[in-house]
């Protein structure tokens, strides 16, 4: 392969993977960046997007040109109904640990993720779903064109790819219009900031804290849809834990509640992956955990250099 086609193949790819990390990190971001939990329940409704979005086209989808349509249908009720789950959890749970230190977020939303999981594992189990990652049902509705290549200067894009890409760029735009734009997401954005201000100028706060955590829900339900056409990941029960980790290195290497943040710290973390792994792929270096080890390795490495992460703010004071 030439210089130009290998440098094709590495950043097509390091931009899919790219979004398909920002996509699992927004929801983390927005509800610890507006709420301040840390939500460890994220990768479980990752998880259940996945599996929604893949019954649903299981169920209604061919594999022609109308998946196309279905998909959208089924990622869109997918993230509805992840972000109404999680509306309830910060109604009936979270919503009485905000004055609480950090720790009892953490603990129960932990909980809440064994809990989802095992429930997640009975039901596949009972229904007789396919427990492995490559959940061959799902897979099959997928577009044959969204399944084929074409070459670019020598190097080898799937459609796939640039589909991963397009929905990744949407979905930064229009989280980034909601905040920026609108009225409510003002609204949001005061509420945040002073949630007692926000509440003698007549903002229903409460209400406030319960769009937001149903949004990030909702992001990682809809994030979970698109995992569930791509061989790498697809509906699984690990795919929980599988999505967690880089969501929280995402997260954490842009700075903790910081937008801008994980969306460069998408891009970082997606090109060194996509980096390595064509050099595993190669056999340029034979390592097989050099992907997984490198991304952990960026973390480490910001958390020496920069504990804040690469755009979030230094504590001032302390001894």
């Amino acid at each position: 392969m030439s210089a130009a086609g290998t440098v094709v193949d590495v950043l097509v790819s390091g931009l899919a993977k790219a979004s398909l990390y920002a996509m699992m990190a927004l929801g983390l971001t927005l509800i610890f960046g507006l709420l301040g939990v840390l939500n460890f329940a994220h990768g479980s409704l990752t998880m259940l997007g996945a599996y929604a979005a893949g019954l649903l086209m299981v169920t209604f989808a061919g594999s022609g040109f109308g998946a196309l349509v279905w998909f959208l249908v089924a990622g869109l009720t997918a993230g509805v109904l992840v972000g109404g789950l999680g509306a309830a959890m910060e109604v009936a749970l979270i919503r009485k640990l905000y004055d609480r230190p950090p720790i009892y977020q953490i603990l129960l939303t932990f909980g809440i993720t064994l809990v989802i999981d095992e429930l997640a594992r009975i039901v596949v189990l009972f229904y007789g779903m396919q427990p492995q990652t490559d959940w061959q049902a799902a897979l099959g509705t997928k577009p044959s064109f969204i399944a084929d290549t074409f070459a670019v200067l020598g190097g080898t894009v799937s459609h796939l790819e640039l589909f991963e890409i397009l929905w990744g760029v949407l979905t930064v735009v229009a989280v980034w219009a909601f905040l920026n734009r609108t009225r409510y997401g003002l609204v949001v954005r005061a509420g945040s900031e002073d949630d007692e201000m926000a509440a003698a100028l007549g903002i229903d706060v409460r209400r406030v804290f319960t769009v937001v955590f149903a949004l990030g829900a909702g992001l990682a339900g809809f994030a979970g849809a698109l995992l569930m056409w791509d061989p790498a990941w697809a509906a699984s029960v690990p795919l929980a834990s599988e999505t967690l980790l880089p969501a929280f290195v995402v997260v954490i290497v842009g700075g903790l509640g910081s937008f801008r943040g994980t969306v460069v710290a998408a891009v970082i973390v997606g090109m060194v992956d996509a980096l390595m792994t064509y050099l595993f792929d190669h056999a340029i270096i034979t390592f097989s955990g050099l992907p997984e080890l490198t991304v952990f390795l960026i973390l480490v490495g910001v958390l020496v250099v920069r504990p804040q992460g690469i755009f979030g703010l230094a504590e001032v004071g302390g001894h």
